[in-house]
């Protein structure tokens, strides 16, 4: 039997990694990224992290660990709190706040609330591109976009009403927020005031989603040498991922710029600013309502996803390309034994692609 099955850096969490059911799949693609975290601690390394200047222009920097749990890493005080609401954010939503992937907590405060996406490097639209080019697919809850509307009001000091002035009036026009053709005509005024808040509040930009990768071997499912990175996106950073730009909008035929159609990523447009803007008159608003009514006939059950075709020129850099941590080196991040104790899915694909003795002739 595994002795003392534990991960590196996580000493108090509401985890017991001594039992087997804390090791599957959905519990481990949080606490591992969590864990990898603290070991690019321990090596003096930093997160690289996506934010965007005043424009929504992408800035590619660096982030201690320390800076995005907002505690040291690796001292006492520090508890991994998973599955977890961010109750700073309450205040703000009608009902509860939605549960978080990981809450970093000390003395019972909560410190910084993270979605972590653990995405392989390449995906299948990248595979067969130089390694260069290989990106990531990124998929993106609707509950993330609640917390993506909590951020920028907490980046603007709660102030309603400086939100409802960066957001303008072009929503007293709009009659019925369910139905696509009434807001096609407002969608290019809706992204010029995400922008202003963009403006107003990149100085206050936070980190929101962690997205560690491991590369493998072009599309086999053998792991690169240099495998494992870290890389975070801020609030302002992660508009990137889904926001149109300026020649995604065609001039309609009364002259006014709009986009041609209301797919995931322009809903989660939407839903962003309808979010703020019923804080504006509400002091609070109901996430999950306006998902679940704001759907232009698209299953809600993701917000969004973009795959690496779109994710690799925000994110190209010389850790995506060369990821810094081997696959030697996850031994020391998986420790007594854990990896026993790991259940992973059965994928009949799979097993075919890694059995291509099914196909030889036999003599």
């Amino acid at each position: 039997m595994p002795n003392n099955p534990r991960l590196f850096g996580i000493v108090h969490s509401n985890r017991d990694y001594s039992l087997k059911d804390t090791w599957g799949k959905n519990q481990f693609n949080s606490s591992f990224p969590a864990a990898l975290s603290c070991y690019l601690y321990s090596k003096g390394m930093k997160a690289v992290y996506y934010t965007t200047d005043y424009n929504m222009n992408k800035n590619i920097t660096k982030i201690g660990i320390d800076e995005l749990y907002g505690i040291d890493p690796l001292g006492e005080e520090i508890y991994f709190s998973f599955e977890t609401q961010y109750t700073p954010f309450q205040r703000y939503v009608t009902g509860s706040i939605p549960r978080n992937d990981l809450v970093i907590l000390s003395n019972g405060q909560c410190l910084t609330s993270l979605e972590i996406k653990l995405v392989a490097l390449p995906d299948n639209p990248t595979c067969e591109l130089p390694d260069d080019l290989f990106g990531s697919e990124i998929v993106i809850r609707p509950d993330t976009i609640i917390y993506l509307a909590c951020s920028f009001i907490y980046a603007l000091n709660n102030d309603s009403v400086q939100i409802k002035k960066l957001l303008g009036d072009i929503y007293n026009n709009i009659n019925d927020w369910t139905e696509a053709n009434s807001i096609l005509p407002y969608t290019y005024e809706i992204y010029q005031a995400i922008k202003r808040i963009v403006s107003a509040s990149y100085n206050n930009q936070m980190p929101i989603i962690m997205e560690p990768v491991w590369k493998t071997e072009g599309k086999s499912p053998k792991l690169a040498n240099n495998c494992l990175d870290v890389f975070v996106w801020s609030n302002c950073g992660m508009l990137l991922l889904f926001m149109p730009n300026e020649n995604d909008f065609i001039i309609d035929s009364n002259g006014v710029k709009v986009l041609r159609k209301i797919g995931r990523h322009e809903r989660t447009m939407i839903w962003l600013f309808k979010m703020l803007k019923d804080y504006t008159e509400n002091g609070h608003f109901d996430g999950r309502r306006i998902i679940d009514e704001l759907s232009y006939n698209t299953k809600n059950d993701k917000a969004f996803a973009s795959n690496g075709l779109r994710t690799h020129p925000i994110m190209t850099c010389p850790e995506l390309t060369n990821p810094r941590i081997t696959k030697q080196e996850i031994k020391k991040i998986i420790l007594g034994g854990g990896q026993n104790l790991l259940s992973p899915e059965r994928r009949f694909d799979a097993i075919i692609y890694n059995s291509p003795d099914l196909f030889e002739e036999k003599v």
